[in-house]
């Protein structure tokens, strides 16, 4: 069961519009091109909440409780 409270980072990209696909989002990610709160992160999987900040190529994106996760 998801929780509802967060996301996984490769569905994250594709919302803020970062990416198309499932797969731009897994070569962006293990790339190394995507850190969590600072950190390198590779894993597509990671969970997100409320609060985390992800930056990609220069841009940052807070994680808001507005997003909705579709599927």
């Amino acid at each position: 069961m998801n929780n509802p409270d967060t996301i996984k980072l490769d569905q994250f990209l594709k919302i803020v519009g970062l990416v198309g696909t499932g797969g731009q989002a897994k070569l962006l990610i293990q790339s190394g091109e995507v850190t969590v709160n600072g950190a390198v992160e590779t894993r597509r999987g990671r969970k997100l909440v409320v609060g985390d900040q992800v930056s990609v190529m220069g841009e940052t994106f807070d994680v808001q409780a507005d997003v909705q996760v579709e599927g």
